[in-house]
């Protein structure tokens, strides 16, 4: 009996530790939403919805983790042909999608998935250019493949995409291996990448020249990127990423800046145990927000239209953990409020401001639904 009580207390001790070591202080609070709006079906019965884009013809493309491919119109699904093989593990699949911005003049579209190709066992994250014609995919070209690979099923990224001057953006996560690749530009994971739109390397890239460097690098330290998009008002990248447990982050991508994963982190490990001991450090860029405790982010854009006049001009993300979309209220690019919106509706994968001007969420389990304002 003596020995159950002490393993008691020790159980206890350390849940108080883990729960004390999870407080951010001067938080911002977070409301609870102001439903001023319904949310409409745009397509039923997809399991991890994960990328979508838009057509010319407002039609829709979505990636299914699984490794599917769907078109969709009127509310009706189609399976995209001749979509490359997947390696579909853990979090790994088929990941993001988007038109190139010419897309009306060449048709280009750009998907990430884990890919088993290449040596060693396993998967890791590629890019790839393809073209739409009769409901099937043509003109497949490997843009870039991130290795080794490894049947770790953790931390594949992957979000796309363009900036102002035409670079193509994407992300790799650190493939559960946080200890060894990211704060190394000779591995590949925890990084983010850019590219012209044909896969050549920039000449101005941070590492052009550097022994054994990956080029196509742009900034290193991230642990799992989910969620990209450009800012409409200044033209940076920002990016959020997974933390540990704790200290999820917003970041605005930098050129070849250290965004400090492992090294510096606001998280702890799943088990409990400290990561690091240091939240900052000189030479690494602190984020511009971080969540405690954790809300999962996934997926992430800028609210642009009229459609949704409290929301114009700020910053909406999914959460996977609180199964919510939260509100970001940004002050240039500082978050001075914080809001939830469509609560308990599932596990928010992804949610982008369509052509139309409408707010669209990809839920787990549920599909793509639109969120309409009253």
């Amino acid at each position: 009996m003596k020995k159950i009580i002490i393993v008691s207390l020790s159980i206890l001790s350390f849940l108080s530790f883990s729960c004390e070591a999870q407080v951010k202080p001067n938080d911002i609070s977070i409301k609870d939403e102001v439903k001023n709006y319904t949310i409409e079906i745009v397509a039923s019965d997809i399991a991890i919805p994960w990328g979508m884009t838009w057509l010319p013809d407002g039609t829709m493309l979505v990636t299914e983790k699984s490794g599917i491919l769907y078109h969709i119109k009127n509310g009706i699904k189609t399976e995209i042909k001749n979509v490359p093989k997947v390696y579909s593990r853990g979090q790994g699949g088929l990941l993001d999608i988007v038109l190139h911005p010419d897309y009306a003049k060449n048709g280009w579209i750009y998907m990430t998935y884990a890919s088993d190709e290449g040596e060693g066992t396993g998967g890791n994250t590629k890019l790839i250019r393809a073209k739409l014609l009769d409901g099937s995919l043509t003109q497949i070209e490997s843009l870039y493949k991130a290795t080794p690979n490894t049947t770790k099923g953790q931390h594949f990224g992957s979000r796309i995409v363009f900036d102002n001057d035409g670079y193509l953006y994407f992300s790799v996560g650190e493939r559960g291996e946080h200890f060894v690749n990211p704060q190394d530009i000779k591995r590949d994971g925890g990084k983010i990448y850019r590219l012209n739109d044909d896969g050549s390397i920039p000449k101005d890239n941070p590492f052009v020249g550097q022994a054994g460097a990956k080029e196509a690098i742009y900034t290193y330290g991230n642990r799992n990127p989910q969620g990209m998009a450009k800012n409409p008002i200044t033209g940076a990248i920002w990016a959020h990423e997974h933390g540990p447990q704790g200290g999820d982050e917003i970041n605005i991508i930098k050129k070849g800046v250290n965004y400090g994963w492992p090294i510096v982190t606001y998280g702890i490990d799943y088990d409990g145990t400290t990561i690091s001991k240091e939240n900052e450090k000189p030479g690494i860029e602190k984020p511009i927000y971080y969540w405690l405790p954790s809300i999962a982010p996934s997926g992430m854009t800028f609210v642009t239209g009229d459609k949704y006049p409290d929301w114009k001009g700020h910053l909406l993300v999914g959460s996977l953990k609180f199964q919510y979309l939260e509100l970001l209220k940004l002050k240039g690019n500082e978050v001075i409020g914080r809001q939830k919106i469509a609560t308990d509706i599932g596990r928010v994968r992804n949610v982008v401001q369509g052509p139309d001007g409408y707010i669209y969420m990809g839920v787990e389990g549920k599909g793509i639904l639109k969120i309409i304002p009253n």
